[in-house]
Protein backbone atom coordinates (compact mmCIF):
# COMPACT_ATOMS: atom_id res chain seq x y z
CA UNK A 1 0.00 0.00 0.00
CA UNK A 2 1.13 3.45 -1.15
CA UNK A 3 1.17 5.43 1.98
CA UNK A 4 1.16 9.38 1.93
CA UNK A 5 2.75 10.70 5.85
CA UNK A 6 0.60 11.27 8.37
CA UNK A 7 1.78 14.93 8.10
CA UNK A 8 1.21 15.42 4.68
CA UNK A 9 -0.94 18.74 3.82
CA UNK A 10 -3.92 18.50 2.19
CA UNK A 11 -5.56 21.61 1.05
CA UNK A 12 -6.90 23.80 -1.91
CA UNK A 13 -5.75 27.14 -3.04
CA UNK A 14 -7.00 30.55 -4.37
CA UNK A 15 -5.67 33.98 -4.92
CA UNK A 16 -7.34 37.42 -4.00
CA UNK A 17 -7.51 39.00 -7.03
CA UNK A 18 -9.56 35.84 -8.64
CA UNK A 19 -11.89 35.21 -5.41
CA UNK A 20 -12.43 38.55 -2.52
CA UNK A 21 -13.61 40.99 -4.89
CA UNK A 22 -14.37 44.28 -2.81
CA UNK A 23 -11.71 46.20 -4.73
CA UNK A 24 -12.47 49.18 -3.49
CA UNK A 25 -13.14 48.11 0.72
CA UNK A 26 -11.60 49.26 3.39
CA UNK A 27 -8.24 51.51 2.00
CA UNK A 28 -7.68 48.93 -0.44
CA UNK A 29 -5.73 50.43 -3.86
CA UNK A 30 -5.86 49.73 -7.30
CA UNK A 31 -4.07 46.83 -8.66
CA UNK A 32 -3.14 45.64 -11.95
CA UNK A 33 -5.49 42.51 -12.00
CA UNK A 34 -8.53 45.52 -11.83
CA UNK A 35 -8.47 47.23 -15.10
CA UNK A 36 -8.37 43.57 -16.66
CA UNK A 37 -11.49 42.65 -18.58
CA UNK A 38 -11.42 38.95 -19.79
CA UNK A 39 -8.16 37.32 -18.19
CA UNK A 40 -5.09 38.27 -18.24
CA UNK A 41 -4.15 36.02 -21.27
CA UNK A 42 -7.05 37.34 -23.49
CA UNK A 43 -7.58 40.78 -21.84
CA UNK A 44 -5.73 43.49 -21.84
CA UNK A 45 -5.30 46.64 -19.05
CA UNK A 46 -7.45 49.30 -19.77
CA UNK A 47 -6.00 52.91 -18.62
CA UNK A 48 -8.40 53.00 -15.95
CA UNK A 49 -11.49 51.79 -15.03
CA UNK A 50 -14.31 52.13 -17.73
CA UNK A 51 -17.72 52.90 -16.92
CA UNK A 52 -20.61 50.60 -18.27
CA UNK A 53 -17.67 47.67 -18.35
CA UNK A 54 -17.63 44.53 -16.24
CA UNK A 55 -14.14 43.55 -14.58
CA UNK A 56 -14.78 40.17 -12.96
CA UNK A 57 -11.84 40.87 -10.10
CA UNK A 58 -14.22 43.59 -8.70
CA UNK A 59 -16.73 41.25 -7.11
CA UNK A 60 -15.20 38.04 -8.14
CA UNK A 61 -17.23 35.46 -5.23
CA UNK A 62 -17.06 37.86 -2.71
CA UNK A 63 -15.02 35.90 -0.87
CA UNK A 64 -13.88 39.38 1.46
CA UNK A 65 -17.08 39.13 3.23
CA UNK A 66 -17.75 35.29 3.10
CA UNK A 67 -14.71 34.13 3.98
CA UNK A 68 -15.91 32.92 7.07
CA UNK A 69 -18.69 30.53 5.30
CA UNK A 70 -16.15 29.38 2.80
CA UNK A 71 -13.28 28.19 5.06
CA UNK A 72 -15.65 26.08 6.88
CA UNK A 73 -16.79 24.32 3.48
CA UNK A 74 -13.13 23.77 3.35
CA UNK A 75 -12.84 22.40 6.25
CA UNK A 76 -16.10 20.22 6.08
CA UNK A 77 -13.54 18.72 3.37
CA UNK A 78 -10.70 17.90 6.18
CA UNK A 79 -8.07 20.64 5.11
CA UNK A 80 -5.60 20.42 6.93
CA UNK A 81 -3.99 24.00 4.79
CA UNK A 82 -5.46 26.84 2.66
CA UNK A 83 -3.52 28.27 0.37
CA UNK A 84 -4.13 31.83 -0.48
CA UNK A 85 -2.65 35.17 -1.65
CA UNK A 86 -2.65 38.25 0.10
CA UNK A 87 -3.59 41.60 -1.78
CA UNK A 88 -0.62 43.69 -1.93
CA UNK A 89 -2.50 46.69 -2.52
CA UNK A 90 -4.82 46.19 0.83
CA UNK A 91 -1.32 46.53 2.53
CA UNK A 92 -0.20 49.35 0.98
CA UNK A 93 -2.19 51.15 -1.67
CA UNK A 94 -0.12 52.33 -4.08
CA UNK A 95 2.85 50.18 -3.00
CA UNK A 96 4.81 53.53 -2.41
CA UNK A 97 3.62 54.50 1.30
CA UNK A 98 5.19 54.35 4.52
CA UNK A 99 2.69 52.74 6.41
CA UNK A 100 0.74 49.86 6.08
CA UNK A 101 -2.74 50.23 5.77
CA UNK A 102 -4.17 48.84 9.07
CA UNK A 103 -7.38 47.95 7.92
CA UNK A 104 -5.99 45.52 5.23
CA UNK A 105 -3.82 43.89 7.90
CA UNK A 106 -6.74 43.03 10.55
CA UNK A 107 -8.57 41.48 7.86
CA UNK A 108 -5.97 39.50 7.07
CA UNK A 109 -4.77 38.32 10.20
CA UNK A 110 -8.73 37.70 11.30
CA UNK A 111 -8.65 35.15 8.20
CA UNK A 112 -5.55 33.64 9.22
CA UNK A 113 -6.84 33.37 12.34
CA UNK A 114 -10.13 31.54 11.30
CA UNK A 115 -7.74 29.11 9.36
CA UNK A 116 -6.27 28.12 12.64
CA UNK A 117 -9.22 27.96 14.64
CA UNK A 118 -10.37 25.59 11.87
CA UNK A 119 -7.45 23.18 11.40
CA UNK A 120 -6.23 24.63 8.56
CA UNK A 121 -2.55 26.07 8.26
CA UNK A 122 -2.28 29.22 6.00
CA UNK A 123 0.04 28.78 2.65
CA UNK A 124 0.38 32.66 1.64
CA UNK A 125 1.89 34.00 -1.23
CA UNK A 126 2.62 37.11 -0.80
CA UNK A 127 2.56 38.64 -4.41
CA UNK A 128 0.19 36.71 -7.02
CA UNK A 129 -0.79 38.54 -10.25
CA UNK A 130 -1.97 42.07 -8.13
CA UNK A 131 0.84 44.36 -8.29
CA UNK A 132 -0.10 47.61 -7.10
CA UNK A 133 -1.36 49.59 -10.53
CA UNK A 134 0.17 52.69 -9.20
CA UNK A 135 4.05 50.65 -9.66
CA UNK A 136 3.00 49.10 -13.10
CA UNK A 137 2.58 52.61 -14.41
CA UNK A 138 4.87 54.69 -12.40
CA UNK A 139 7.84 52.27 -13.06
CA UNK A 140 6.78 49.28 -15.32
CA UNK A 141 6.95 46.65 -12.73
CA UNK A 142 9.73 44.54 -12.06
CA UNK A 143 11.66 46.20 -15.05
CA UNK A 144 12.35 48.92 -12.20
CA UNK A 145 14.68 48.25 -9.52
CA UNK A 146 13.09 50.33 -7.37
CA UNK A 147 10.48 47.72 -6.77
CA UNK A 148 12.73 45.85 -4.74
CA UNK A 149 12.76 48.36 -2.14
CA UNK A 150 8.68 48.34 -1.87
CA UNK A 151 8.64 44.75 -1.94
CA UNK A 152 10.81 44.88 0.94
CA UNK A 153 8.89 47.15 2.57
CA UNK A 154 5.68 45.41 1.93
CA UNK A 155 7.30 41.92 3.55
CA UNK A 156 8.25 43.67 6.59
CA UNK A 157 4.65 44.79 7.32
CA UNK A 158 3.32 41.31 6.56
CA UNK A 159 6.08 39.20 8.65
CA UNK A 160 5.57 41.18 11.98
CA UNK A 161 2.21 41.11 11.59
CA UNK A 162 1.20 37.15 10.23
CA UNK A 163 4.69 35.44 11.45
CA UNK A 164 2.73 33.74 14.29
CA UNK A 165 0.12 32.82 11.98
CA UNK A 166 1.75 31.89 8.44
CA UNK A 167 3.97 28.89 8.26
CA UNK A 168 4.10 28.29 4.55
CA UNK A 169 4.95 31.40 2.52
CA UNK A 170 5.93 32.31 -1.19
CA UNK A 171 7.05 35.17 -2.81
CA UNK A 172 5.71 35.67 -5.93
CA UNK A 173 3.37 33.16 -8.07
CA UNK A 174 4.44 31.16 -11.28
CA UNK A 175 7.68 34.05 -11.67
CA UNK A 176 8.91 32.04 -14.64
CA UNK A 177 5.54 33.43 -16.93
CA UNK A 178 7.51 36.31 -17.19
CA UNK A 179 8.51 34.63 -20.75
CA UNK A 180 4.72 34.08 -21.69
CA UNK A 181 2.56 36.64 -19.72
CA UNK A 182 5.21 39.57 -18.32
CA UNK A 183 2.19 41.92 -17.49
CA UNK A 184 0.69 38.94 -15.04
CA UNK A 185 4.49 37.69 -13.80
CA UNK A 186 6.56 40.84 -13.28
CA UNK A 187 3.76 43.58 -14.22
CA UNK A 188 5.30 45.02 -16.74
CA UNK A 189 4.47 45.81 -20.78
CA UNK A 190 7.75 44.66 -22.58
CA UNK A 191 8.06 46.33 -26.22
CA UNK A 192 11.48 46.94 -28.72
CA UNK A 193 13.58 44.56 -30.55
CA UNK A 194 13.08 40.89 -29.32
CA UNK A 195 16.49 40.98 -28.43
CA UNK A 196 14.91 43.85 -26.01
CA UNK A 197 12.58 42.31 -24.92
CA UNK A 198 13.95 39.10 -23.43
CA UNK A 199 16.43 41.62 -21.82
CA UNK A 200 13.91 43.40 -20.08
CA UNK A 201 12.36 39.59 -19.09
CA UNK A 202 15.45 38.65 -17.37
CA UNK A 203 16.91 42.24 -15.87
CA UNK A 204 12.94 41.72 -14.41
CA UNK A 205 13.40 37.73 -13.33
CA UNK A 206 16.75 39.24 -11.77
CA UNK A 207 14.99 41.53 -9.57
CA UNK A 208 12.39 39.39 -8.33
CA UNK A 209 15.57 37.08 -7.76
CA UNK A 210 17.14 39.95 -5.32
CA UNK A 211 14.13 40.91 -3.89
CA UNK A 212 13.50 36.95 -2.74
CA UNK A 213 16.33 36.68 -1.38
CA UNK A 214 15.79 39.72 0.83
CA UNK A 215 12.60 38.63 1.59
CA UNK A 216 14.26 35.07 2.88
CA UNK A 217 16.63 37.38 5.19
CA UNK A 218 14.02 38.80 6.54
CA UNK A 219 11.99 35.87 7.17
CA UNK A 220 15.08 34.44 9.28
CA UNK A 221 15.03 37.69 11.50
CA UNK A 222 11.69 37.59 11.83
CA UNK A 223 9.80 34.25 11.49
CA UNK A 224 12.41 32.10 12.07
CA UNK A 225 10.37 29.18 12.03
CA UNK A 226 8.78 29.82 8.78
CA UNK A 227 9.24 28.16 5.56
CA UNK A 228 9.95 30.64 2.30
CA UNK A 229 9.19 29.15 -0.74
CA UNK A 230 9.21 29.58 -4.55
CA UNK A 231 6.02 29.41 -6.38
CA UNK A 232 7.05 28.60 -10.55
CA UNK A 233 4.51 27.21 -13.39
CA UNK A 234 6.09 24.42 -13.65
CA UNK A 235 3.21 22.43 -16.50
CA UNK A 236 6.14 24.29 -19.11
CA UNK A 237 8.50 21.72 -17.58
CA UNK A 238 6.71 18.75 -18.75
CA UNK A 239 7.66 18.75 -22.25
CA UNK A 240 7.92 15.72 -24.86
CA UNK A 241 10.58 15.88 -27.49
CA UNK A 242 7.56 15.63 -31.01
CA UNK A 243 10.65 13.04 -32.38
CA UNK A 244 13.55 11.01 -31.93
CA UNK A 245 15.19 13.64 -33.61
CA UNK A 246 18.24 15.08 -31.69
CA UNK A 247 17.03 18.47 -32.90
CA UNK A 248 13.53 18.06 -31.54
CA UNK A 249 14.97 16.03 -28.27
CA UNK A 250 17.50 19.41 -27.68
CA UNK A 251 16.01 22.18 -28.55
CA UNK A 252 12.76 20.53 -25.54
CA UNK A 253 15.67 20.24 -23.62
CA UNK A 254 16.50 23.68 -23.71
CA UNK A 255 13.11 24.88 -23.76
CA UNK A 256 12.21 22.81 -20.39
CA UNK A 257 15.36 24.62 -18.59
CA UNK A 258 13.83 27.95 -19.43
CA UNK A 259 10.90 27.22 -16.57
CA UNK A 260 13.84 25.18 -14.39
CA UNK A 261 16.28 28.24 -14.54
CA UNK A 262 14.19 30.37 -12.33
CA UNK A 263 14.28 27.32 -9.49
CA UNK A 264 17.69 26.59 -10.50
CA UNK A 265 18.94 30.12 -8.99
CA UNK A 266 16.69 30.34 -5.93
CA UNK A 267 16.80 26.88 -5.08
CA UNK A 268 20.69 26.41 -5.82
CA UNK A 269 21.54 30.13 -4.82
CA UNK A 270 23.60 31.01 -7.84
CA UNK A 271 22.88 31.47 -11.61
CA UNK A 272 23.47 28.21 -13.56
CA UNK A 273 26.36 27.92 -16.23
CA UNK A 274 24.30 27.35 -18.79
CA UNK A 275 23.18 31.14 -18.69
CA UNK A 276 25.93 32.61 -19.90
CA UNK A 277 25.68 30.62 -23.10
CA UNK A 278 22.16 32.46 -23.20
CA UNK A 279 22.95 36.43 -22.38
CA UNK A 280 26.09 35.58 -24.96
CA UNK A 281 23.50 34.23 -27.76
CA UNK A 282 21.08 36.74 -27.34
CA UNK A 283 23.59 39.74 -26.66
CA UNK A 284 21.80 40.31 -22.96
CA UNK A 285 23.63 43.48 -20.95
CA UNK A 286 21.87 42.91 -17.55
CA UNK A 287 22.27 44.79 -14.60
CA UNK A 288 23.56 42.47 -11.68
CA UNK A 289 26.07 43.41 -8.85
CA UNK A 290 28.31 41.28 -7.26
CA UNK A 291 26.22 42.21 -4.12
CA UNK A 292 22.99 41.10 -5.49
CA UNK A 293 24.71 37.84 -6.38
CA UNK A 294 26.00 37.06 -3.16
CA UNK A 295 22.74 37.82 -1.43
CA UNK A 296 21.26 35.21 -3.53
CA UNK A 297 23.54 32.72 -2.76
CA UNK A 298 23.42 33.56 1.32
CA UNK A 299 19.76 33.30 0.77
CA UNK A 300 18.23 30.49 -1.34
CA UNK A 301 14.76 28.92 -0.68
CA UNK A 302 13.32 26.43 1.71
CA UNK A 303 11.08 24.67 -0.91
CA UNK A 304 9.59 24.58 -4.11
CA UNK A 305 6.20 25.64 -4.78
CA UNK A 306 4.83 24.83 -8.26
CA UNK A 307 1.64 24.38 -10.72
CA UNK A 308 1.00 21.35 -12.49
CA UNK A 309 -2.44 20.85 -14.93
CA UNK A 310 -0.83 19.47 -18.47
CA UNK A 311 1.77 18.41 -20.64
CA UNK A 312 2.93 19.70 -23.74
CA UNK A 313 4.73 18.26 -27.06
CA UNK A 314 7.75 20.11 -28.64
CA UNK A 315 9.44 20.03 -32.42
CA UNK A 316 12.49 21.78 -33.22
CA UNK A 317 11.43 25.63 -34.19
CA UNK A 318 7.94 25.65 -33.14
CA UNK A 319 6.81 28.56 -31.35
CA UNK A 320 7.19 28.61 -27.37
CA UNK A 321 3.77 30.70 -26.91
CA UNK A 322 1.89 29.82 -23.91
CA UNK A 323 -0.55 30.73 -21.31
CA UNK A 324 -1.79 29.78 -17.63
CA UNK A 325 -1.42 26.56 -18.86
CA UNK A 326 1.73 25.81 -19.93
CA UNK A 327 3.56 25.40 -23.21
CA UNK A 328 0.86 25.12 -26.11
CA UNK A 329 3.05 22.98 -27.78
CA UNK A 330 1.99 20.10 -30.53
CA UNK A 331 -1.50 17.60 -30.00
CA UNK A 332 -0.08 14.26 -27.99
CA UNK A 333 -2.31 11.63 -29.61
CA UNK A 334 -1.85 9.51 -26.57
CA UNK A 335 -3.86 12.33 -24.13
CA UNK A 336 -7.61 13.46 -23.67
CA UNK A 337 -8.03 16.74 -23.49
CA UNK A 338 -10.22 18.67 -21.23
CA UNK A 339 -13.29 21.16 -22.18
CA UNK A 340 -10.62 24.40 -22.37
CA UNK A 341 -8.39 21.73 -24.73
CA UNK A 342 -5.95 21.44 -22.17
CA UNK A 343 -3.88 17.83 -22.74
CA UNK A 344 -5.10 15.85 -19.09
CA UNK A 345 -1.54 13.62 -18.58
CA UNK A 346 -1.45 12.59 -14.61
CA UNK A 347 1.78 10.53 -15.29
CA UNK A 348 3.41 13.78 -16.45
CA UNK A 349 3.11 14.99 -12.56
CA UNK A 350 4.95 11.28 -11.04
CA UNK A 351 7.65 12.52 -14.08
CA UNK A 352 8.02 15.84 -12.64
CA UNK A 353 8.09 15.45 -9.42
CA UNK A 354 11.12 13.00 -10.46
CA UNK A 355 12.83 15.27 -12.20
CA UNK A 356 12.41 18.24 -9.50
CA UNK A 357 13.92 15.87 -6.70
CA UNK A 358 16.67 14.34 -9.08
CA UNK A 359 17.94 18.29 -9.58
CA UNK A 360 17.04 19.78 -6.33
CA UNK A 361 16.95 17.30 -3.54
CA UNK A 362 14.47 19.90 -1.72
CA UNK A 363 11.01 19.46 -0.07
CA UNK A 364 8.43 19.86 -3.44
CA UNK A 365 5.12 20.98 -2.75
CA UNK A 366 1.99 20.93 -5.10
CA UNK A 367 0.55 23.95 -4.52
CA UNK A 368 -2.02 23.94 -8.05
CA UNK A 369 -3.21 21.27 -9.85
CA UNK A 370 -6.90 21.14 -11.03
CA UNK A 371 -9.51 20.64 -14.10
CA UNK A 372 -11.71 23.93 -15.17
CA UNK A 373 -14.69 22.17 -16.69
CA UNK A 374 -18.65 22.28 -17.52
CA UNK A 375 -20.88 22.18 -14.43
CA UNK A 376 -24.50 20.86 -15.34
CA UNK A 377 -26.67 21.18 -12.51
CA UNK A 378 -29.67 18.95 -12.40
CA UNK A 379 -33.06 19.35 -11.72
CA UNK A 380 -32.77 18.45 -7.90
CA UNK A 381 -29.34 20.77 -7.47
CA UNK A 382 -27.13 18.07 -7.44
CA UNK A 383 -23.82 18.51 -9.75
CA UNK A 384 -22.43 15.12 -11.34
CA UNK A 385 -18.66 16.07 -12.12
CA UNK A 386 -17.08 12.78 -12.54
CA UNK A 387 -14.41 13.95 -14.97
CA UNK A 388 -13.17 16.52 -12.11
CA UNK A 389 -13.43 13.50 -9.67
CA UNK A 390 -11.41 11.44 -12.40
CA UNK A 391 -8.70 13.87 -12.58
CA UNK A 392 -8.63 14.29 -9.14
CA UNK A 393 -8.10 10.70 -8.24
CA UNK A 394 -5.54 9.90 -11.15
CA UNK A 395 -3.19 12.74 -10.49
CA UNK A 396 -3.45 11.97 -6.67
CA UNK A 397 -2.14 8.25 -7.58
CA UNK A 398 0.55 9.02 -9.70
CA UNK A 399 1.85 11.51 -6.62
CA UNK A 400 1.40 8.70 -4.20
CA UNK A 401 3.79 6.94 -7.24
CA UNK A 402 6.14 9.88 -6.35
CA UNK A 403 6.61 9.35 -2.71
CA UNK A 404 7.36 5.90 -3.56
CA UNK A 405 10.03 6.94 -6.19
CA UNK A 406 11.29 8.73 -2.89
CA UNK A 407 10.64 12.24 -3.81
CA UNK A 408 10.08 14.78 -1.09
CA UNK A 409 6.45 15.89 -1.46
CA UNK A 410 5.41 18.06 1.67
CA UNK A 411 1.15 18.83 0.15
CA UNK A 412 -1.09 18.86 -2.20
CA UNK A 413 -3.39 21.84 -2.83
CA UNK A 414 -5.84 21.81 -5.20
CA UNK A 415 -6.07 24.90 -7.53
CA UNK A 416 -9.89 26.27 -6.98
CA UNK A 417 -11.61 23.84 -4.06
CA UNK A 418 -14.66 26.58 -4.71
CA UNK A 419 -15.61 28.37 -8.23
CA UNK A 420 -13.63 31.44 -8.62
CA UNK A 421 -13.16 34.07 -11.66
CA UNK A 422 -10.35 32.17 -14.18
CA UNK A 423 -7.53 34.23 -14.44
CA UNK A 424 -6.33 32.64 -17.81
CA UNK A 425 -9.85 33.77 -19.47
CA UNK A 426 -11.60 35.97 -16.53
CA UNK A 427 -14.83 33.39 -16.72
CA UNK A 428 -16.70 31.41 -14.27
CA UNK A 429 -18.25 28.98 -16.98
CA UNK A 430 -14.26 27.58 -16.72
CA UNK A 431 -15.28 25.82 -13.19
CA UNK A 432 -12.69 24.31 -10.72
CA UNK A 433 -14.28 23.94 -7.58
CA UNK A 434 -15.78 21.52 -5.40
CA UNK A 435 -18.05 24.06 -4.32
CA UNK A 436 -20.00 25.67 -7.30
CA UNK A 437 -20.64 29.29 -6.81
CA UNK A 438 -23.81 30.74 -8.65
CA UNK A 439 -22.41 32.78 -10.67
CA UNK A 440 -22.06 33.37 -14.74
CA UNK A 441 -19.60 34.87 -17.30
CA UNK A 442 -21.71 38.42 -17.50
CA UNK A 443 -21.23 38.98 -13.51
CA UNK A 444 -24.90 37.44 -12.89
CA UNK A 445 -25.81 35.02 -9.90
CA UNK A 446 -26.83 34.98 -6.39
CA UNK A 447 -23.22 33.42 -5.26
CA UNK A 448 -24.75 31.00 -3.42
CA UNK A 449 -22.68 27.85 -2.60
CA UNK A 450 -23.70 24.64 -3.38
CA UNK A 451 -21.65 21.19 -3.16
CA UNK A 452 -20.80 19.17 -5.68
CA UNK A 453 -20.05 15.15 -5.73
CA UNK A 454 -16.62 15.78 -6.29
CA UNK A 455 -16.86 17.66 -2.31
CA UNK A 456 -17.17 14.10 -0.87
CA UNK A 457 -14.81 12.52 -2.59
CA UNK A 458 -12.11 14.54 -1.96
CA UNK A 459 -12.97 14.32 1.52
CA UNK A 460 -12.73 11.08 1.91
CA UNK A 461 -9.53 10.66 0.38
CA UNK A 462 -8.07 13.54 2.67
CA UNK A 463 -9.89 11.73 5.72
CA UNK A 464 -8.25 8.04 4.63
CA UNK A 465 -4.62 10.11 4.25
CA UNK A 466 -4.87 9.24 0.60
CA UNK A 467 -5.74 5.34 1.37
CA UNK A 468 -8.85 5.46 -0.72
CA UNK A 469 -7.11 6.14 -3.79
CA UNK A 470 -6.02 2.24 -3.76
CA UNK A 471 -8.63 0.37 -2.77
Amino acid sequence: MIKFKSDFLWGGAIAANQAEGAWQADGKGMALSDTIRGGIVAGKPDESVLPGKYYPSHEAIDFYHRYHEDLELMAGMGFNCFRTSIAWSRIFPTGEEETPNESGLAYYEEMFQTMQKLGMQPVVTISHYETPLNLVKKYNGWANKKLIVFFERYCQAIFTRFGDLVPYWMTFNEMNNVHTMPYASAAMQVSGSEQEQLEMKYQAAHNMFVANAQANQLAKQLMPNAQMGIMLSLSGAVIYPATPNPKDVFETMTLQRRSLFFADVQLNGEYPRYFKRICDDHQLHLDITDEELALIKQYPSDYLGFSYYRSSVYAAGSSTEGNTSGILGQENPYLEKSDWGWPIDPLGLRYLCNILEDRYHKPMFIVENGLGDNDTIEADGAIHDAARIKYLKDHLIEIGEALEDGCQIIGYTWWGPIDIVSAGTGEMKKRYGFVYVDKDNDGNGTLARSKKDSYDVYREIITSNGESLFR
